[in-house]
């Protein structure tokens, strides 16, 4: 048997396990070592006496996986990044971001809800997960919105919705896991999220005052606050702003020249600024160690689901699998555009029964270069290419387009894992409760999807000025 047919079999066994509830990866790992293994010994014509050194030889090239691999320095921005969130919540950040938020938007119809978008968005600029600012503004938000009149479904689907902007306004765990895997640079690719996510929150804000707007008693707004309370809310919400900005400028150096540092070395100063604040606002030890093994915990699980993708990407590049797929995606008989609509489409299929790092990681081995070859390769100038872009460019680009589907994943029945984290915080809304209220955001997230394709300057505008 080929290796290329070995890689097809292998790979549909391994989402038939997947879907059938296996964790992404152990079925990831576990796959990818039976493919070694199958690869080795086919080359010995399946000869009983050669199966011993085909194991053996592919237990070697999957071991120095986990090494070779997290070792790298970049990596370790994710849990710099999710430590910053944390410890945000625990020095009483998000609530005085909420708060802010509620004091300055809150008056328009749909306020409450608004006001929600918009501080998960402030939030999202310190947290790197989705995960963690669904669990803390389900704590904080829905019991706001609930006292005012809301649906309770559409309360948690507010928050879970907006939890998902954590996955592309800076710092972001996923863009950093994306920029590993292709291997491109981390910040661009940070700098790139920061418009689209900050237009995403628009277009959720947009959607929840047209609903306002047209459904009778649906989020009154909230009124009654004087100037002098607004601004008064501004200085506990400020830290928020001031460590985007030291993020920022770590990536990118607004003054010209080089940048300052690394996104590495802006994350771990990110997160010591925060842990400063948080010790200023009254942090002792038990709020430390609760943020630290929340870190350690979703840290972990991240780079397992790393450890074993990546033992299956060692198979892929053995299989042949990759090249095979980019050639036959470039044969189509049809525009790249439509074959890349087609390919956010079956991300939007997938989403449904993986969760989000699992399925970029599964697919992006082999969807990455057939997309790059649909735009002429990694080297094309923008005036050669399908999509009107440098190959460069086209790689942030992609990235965002499938960041932002797996924002879509996080909310899209039965695996959203937002849906989920909010129905675990609270008792009294269902997981079937939040699935409905998320509803509405579909169309939101379909909105913003297809004018990032149409206008890519969206999200290219702020790398290009690196």
């Amino acid at each position: 048997m080929e290796p290329i047919e070995i890689g097809l079999w292998v790979t549909g066994a391994m989402l038939v396990v997947v879907v059938l509830g296996m964790r992404v990866a152990f079925a990831a790992a576990m796959a990818g070592m039976v493919g070694l293994v199958w690869i080795f010994w086919a080359k010995k014509g399946m000869a009983p006496d050669q199966f011993m050194w085909a194991l053996q030889v592919a237990s070697k090239t999957a071991g120095q996986v986990p090494h070779s691999k997290v070792s790298s320095q970049a990596l370790s921005l994710i849990p710099t990044f999710i430590m910053i969130g944390y410890l945000a919540y625990h020095a009483g950040l998000t609530k005085a971001l909420f708060e802010a938020a509620k004091r300055w938007i809150a008056w328009v119809p749909g306020g409450l809800a608004v006001s929600t978008i918009f501080a998960t968005a402030g939030f999202a600029a310190v947290s790197g997960a989705s995960v963690a600012t669904a669990a803390v503004f389900a704590r904080i938000a829905i019991p706001e919105m609930l006292k005012i009149g809301y649906d309770k479904r559409f309360a948690a689907g507010v928050v879970a919705a907006g939890g998902t902007l954590a996955s592309l306004i800076p710092p972001s765990a996923i863009l950093v896991i994306y920029a590993i895997i292709v291997e491109q640079d981390v910040g661009k690719l940070l700098l790139a999220g920061f418009i689209p996510g900050v237009f995403s929150a628009i277009v959720y804000a947009i959607l929840i005052i047209g609903m306002a707007l047209t459904i009778k008693g649906f989020g009154p707004p909230v009124r009654g606050f004087t100037w002098g309370q607004r601004f008064a809310s501004l200085p506990p919400a400020l830290p928020i702003i001031f460590v985007v900005v030291i993020i920022i400028m770590f990536v990118y150096n607004p003054f010209g020249g080089d940048a300052w540092g690394t996104p590495t070395e802006g994350g771990a100063i990110g997160a010591f600024v925060v842990f400063l604040m948080a010790v200023y606002r009254g942090m002792r030890w038990p709020e430390l160690k609760a943020a630290l093994l929340e870190t350690a915990k979703l840290s972990v699980m991240i780079f397992t689901i790393i450890w074993g993708v990546l033992i299956y990407v060692r198979f892929l590049g053995f299989a042949d699998l990759p090249g095979a797929f980019a050639d036959w995606i470039t044969s189509l008989p049809y525009e790249p555009m439509a074959i890349l609509i087609c390919i956010l489409l079956a991300y939007a299929v997938l989403g449904m029964f993986m969760d989000a790092i699992g399925m970029l990681l599964l697919t992006l081995p082999v969807v990455y270069p057939a997309v790059m070859a649909l735009n002429g390769g990694e080297a094309v100038s923008a005036a050669d290419s399908s999509f009107g872009m440098s190959g460069p460019m086209c790689a942030i680009w992609f990235g965002i387009l499938v960041v932002k589907m797996a924002e879509f994943c996080l909310i899209t029945p039965p695996i959203g894992l937002n849906c989920f984290v909010v129905a675990g915080v609270r008792d009294d809304i269902s997981v079937q409760d939040v699935f409905k209220g998320v509803t509405p955001f579909f169309i939101a997230d379909a909105i913003t999807i297809g004018l990032l394709v149409t206008f890519p300057w969206i999200v290219l505008w702020l790398p290009s000025l690196v």
